[in-house]
């Protein structure tokens, strides 16, 4: 069996404690499930799930949130009616 080593990094605590959830849930420890999300990694040569991006950051997008934001700091608001749904 290869030596085994530690490896340190940071994670918001919301999403440890997630994670443990999940882990204990599914019997594993968080030290298994990274081991096996490396393990899949480097046989596979992948992140093994969907990666993308949010739409919601878009150049366009966030462009457009700047855009707004100068709008009412200058004072230039308009007001709306609330959309229900």
């Amino acid at each position: 069996m290869a030596q085994t080593v530690n490896v340190n990094f940071r994670l918001d605590e919301t999403d440890k404690k997630r994670m443990e959830n999940v882990c204990n849930e599914l019997g594993l420890s968080m030290s298994a499930a990274f081991t096996i999300f490396a393990k899949k990694v480097g046989r596979e040569h992948r992140i093994p799930f969907e990666i993308s991006v949010d739409p919601f950051y878009s150049e366009n997008n966030v462009a457009h949130l700047r855009r707004g934001i100068a709008a009412l700091n200058a004072g230039l608001g308009v007001e709306h009616d609330i959309i229900e749904e």
